[in-house]
């Protein structure tokens, strides 16, 4: 499909060609998917939100619910202002959610909707509560609408009055249920309570029971929205997702943050777990030090075949850098580093990955890239192995690479959102299939009489 993508490498500003992205609001409805009895809502189009919803769902292979204002030429000519106060009115009468989440879209955006005034305008059922966040679709990323929609919740619902219990605050990112269970175990081993928001868990990988249900009991609840005012202190995981909620709940109730990168990787857990240890006062337990230990056994078992292997990453910027971190520790050299979303400061801190590996020079890092860059750097400089998401297919197809599929999205695979990349375990299984798709392409290439079963 992508055979005729020319070597020839030219710079490009205005144009982007498979992006490595999706838009503001698909993360910020995944977002509000993790807080309970939420309902998103996207304040433009119907066309709008039916992409958004079935973007999550394709990845998540689980009903990603959502509203619309519906806009039509008259609203976006004159306002969605109308709009909004018709939806909001309907979806509480015939739906009864807790929380309704408003997002904005390229058009309401772009006519000037004040989602604030139309909210403090409007009359709320008592119980009831409407938050919102600004999400234009043509900046940023969908990691951006994600950290956006997080930090509405915080400075709508957080409540320095509010007793926390000394619990911890935990912003996640941008991650998969089976990630956020990887926390809930970590955090549970160290003995340490705590709010995590959103959690997704329990709406997006819900088990089959043979009945539908459009509020699971899964999500973060608004008590425990509230309660992050007084929590003890904030673990921001992953600067590109979790920064801005972390910096909200500081400036309205004083809560300090540690923002931490995504606990992928041996070096990377071991800061998480070292964090968890210091808060809760308690040794690191014994359980985790040997899953650490096993991580590190395959890491040394499989090294020749990890050894100096030259892998393209590409994906989410905090999943990127996780990724990078662990590659590098299993002796590869990541030769192509690229994410979709803008900042300079992914770029910063993956060559302050690669130096100190002395991977830095004749490394492509960029953010703000697509798969278009991708494929141009490979076929000049080549590679041994693409690790991202499943939009890499083609270009492995194209130049006949091992795929190794990781982050969001995986639309073409099956039980990817259940399965951890965080933590020891997490490192155990992205390891393990880094290995599998190195060796399966040498037994595909090999000789017979080298074909051999045991390593």
């Amino acid at each position: 499909m992508l055979d005729l993508t020319p070597r020839e490498i030219c710079e490009r500003k205005a144009l982007r060609i498979n992006p490595l992205k999706t838009c503001q609001p698909v993360g910020a409805l995944y977002a509000a998917l993790g807080v309970r009895r939420c309902m998103p809502h996207s304040h433009g189009s119907q066309g709008c939100v039916s992409y958004h919803r079935t973007f999550l769902t394709r990845h998540f292979k689980e009903p990603a619910v959502a509203s619309s204002s519906s806009f039509t030429e008259g609203a976006s000519v004159f306002g969605g202002g109308a709009n909004l106060r018709a939806s909001v009115k309907n979806i509480f009468d015939v739906y009864d959610p807790d929380v309704i989440a408003v997002h904005t879209t390229c058009l309401s955006e772009t006519i000037g909707d004040d989602l604030n005034s139309y909210i403090l305008e409007m009359e709320i059922p008592e119980g009831k509560l409407v938050v919102h966040c600004n999400t234009p679709s043509y900046v940023g990323s969908h990691v951006t609408g994600f950290a956006s929609m997080v930090a509405g919740f915080v400075r709508y619902l957080a409540d320095a009055g509010s007793p926390a219990d000394g619990r911890v605050a935990v912003f996640p990112g941008f991650l998969n249920p089976g990630d956020l269970r990887e926390y809930k175990r970590l955090l549970g081993l160290a003995g340490l309570p705590f709010i995590m928001l959103p959690d997704q868990t329990g709406v997006m990988d819900g088990p089959m029971t043979g009945s539908y249900e459009m509020f699971p009991e899964g999500g973060t609840t608004v008590d425990e929205i509230r309660a992050l005012g007084g929590a003890r202190e904030a673990l921001a995981m992953g600067e590109f997702a979790s920064t801005e909620p972390a910096l909200a709940l500081k400036g309205k109730c004083g809560v300090e943050a540690r923002v931490m990168p995504l606990p992928i990787g041996v070096r990377a857990t071991d800061g998480f777990v070292a964090a968890l240890s210091g808060i809760s006062g308690r040794p690191v337990p014994r359980e985790l030090e040997e899953e650490r230990g096993r991580l590190v056994d395959l890491m040394l078992d499989a090294n020749p075949y990890y050894y100096g292997k030259r892998c393209s990453v590409f994906g989410d910027p905090d999943t990127v850098l996780g990724i990078t971190s662990l590659a590098l520790e299993l002796g590869m050299v990541p030769v192509h580093v690229v994410t979709g979303t803008p900042g300079e400061a992914f770029e910063r801190k993956a060559r302050a990955l690669l130096e100190p590996f002395g991977a830095l020079e004749g490394a492509r890092v960029k953010a703000a890239g697509d798969l278009f860059d991708l494929h141009q750097w490979i076929k000049n400089d080549g590679t041994d192995l693409l690790i991202g998401t499943s939009y890499g297919k083609q270009i492995a197809k194209a130049e006949d690479l091992p795929f190794v599929r990781a982050g969001f999205p995986v639309l073409d695979r099956y039980g990817h959102s259940y399965r951890p990349i965080i933590g020891y375990r997490g490192g155990l299984a992205l390891a393990t299939d880094i290995a599998d798709a190195i060796m399966d392409r040498i037994d595909r290439d090999c000789a017979d009489e080298d074909l051999e079963v045991v390593m």
